[in-house]
């Protein structure tokens, strides 16, 4: 029995049907909205206090109509300091998780493990745009308000898995030291390359047809570097009728999700940090315990003995501080990242 729901595009500040537990990621259980005890607050005369020098992660739930940049900025009032960056561009339409690191916690972005991401999203299909979503404009489409649910999930399934995908001409990917859309909004012609990524989850939660389109509410999940509107551009595609995303919104990165997200209102009532340096390491990171003159060797990028462990882990030192991230290779503990560097 085919099946007719009525759904309407995700609004900001919304997620659609009931958020599960693994869309709202476990970092919730460790950080938690209101910040860890010791979490760093900037004082309310404007000057940063001191336990913010080591920095930290502040998770934001970004706003509709600004992007990631606008929110960098805006944190950078905020907490009165410019070092701050954001793993994991999310496009101005979108809305929800950007994860940023504060201080010596932006070298650490790029270490942590921020996959799966997770999505709720809103394609419609019989219409396609020159960003492959709402902020471009129509290129062509056909009826698609007689599709099948069958076909669509058909269409669906074939978007699953390890697939190889093309980014939008919009997209922020690098060619040749330029951003694919500053190309694009010149008038130069975009040709970018597929690139391999995963797609563990793509289901269809709820359809509805209109006037020579269908909406279709979904949930994704997937590797870094996968582009939702991509997906909702190659769905249309795959069904014949065209098709862009025109709602977005990311409830996980890793393991933070919406419960550790706060809004730029909230955060400008309260400027703090998620998680201080020390607690993010520690929780994310197997870790060995060092005493004071290796911290010195490490701080200095000078290497350890081995003791075993496997991949990326970190040096804490007896205070509870963590010094750097380490991996072992050729019979020597090396530093990846020196958190702490000799004189700082």
């Amino acid at each position: 029995m085919r099946r007719t729901v009525e759904v309407t595009p995700l609004e900001p500040g919304k997620v659609g049907p009931r958020v599960t537990a693994d869309e709202r990621g476990s970092g919730s259980a460790r950080f938690g909205r209101s910040g860890l005890s010791r979490a760093a607050a900037v004082r309310r005369d404007g000057y940063v206090s001191s336990a913010l020098a080591p920095g930290g992660l502040v998770v934001v739930d970004k706003p509709a109509g600004m992007t990631s940049h606008d929110v960098i900025a805006r944190l950078r009032r905020l907490l009165r300091t410019r070092r701050i960056g954001h793993a994991g561009t999310l496009d101005p339409m979108a809305t929800g998780v950007l994860v940023c690191g504060v201080q010596r916690a932006t070298k650490l972005l790029g270490h942590l493990p921020l996959e799966p991401k997770v999505y709720r999203g809103t394609v419609r299909l019989g219409v396609c745009t020159s960003t492959d979503d709402t902020e471009g404009e129509p290129t062509g489409g056909a009826d698609a308000s007689a599709l099948g649910e069958r076909e669509v999930l058909a269409a669906i399934a074939g978007l699953r898995g390890a697939i190889e995908q093309v980014p939008s001409a919009m997209s922020a990917v690098k060619i040749d030291g330029r951003r694919a859309y500053a190309l694009a909004r010149a008038g130069e012609r975009v040709l970018l390359a597929a690139r391999p990524v995963v797609v563990s989850r793509f289901e269809l939660l709820a359809l509805r047809r209109g006037d020579a389109v269908t909406d279709l509410d979904v949930l994704v999940q997937c590797s870094g570097g996968t582009y939702v509107r991509a997906l909702a551009r190659d769905l249309g595609v795959a069904l014949g009728v065209g098709g862009h995303l025109i709602a977005l919104r990311r409830t996980r990165v890793g393991p933070f999700g919406l419960d550790d997200a706060r809004t730029l209102d909230e955060l400008a009532a309260q400027p703090r940090l998620c998680a201080e340096l020390d607690e993010v390491v520690a929780i994310t990171f197997g870790h060995r315990a060092v005493d004071a003159q290796q911290v010195r060797v490490l701080a200095h990028g000078g290497s350890l003995p081995t003791v075993g462990l496997a991949g990326t882990y970190a040096a804490i030192d007896p205070q509870g501080h963590a010094i750097a991230l380490l991996t072992e290779r050729d019979k020597q503990a090396r530093p990846v990242l020196v958190l702490r560097p000799a004189g700082c």
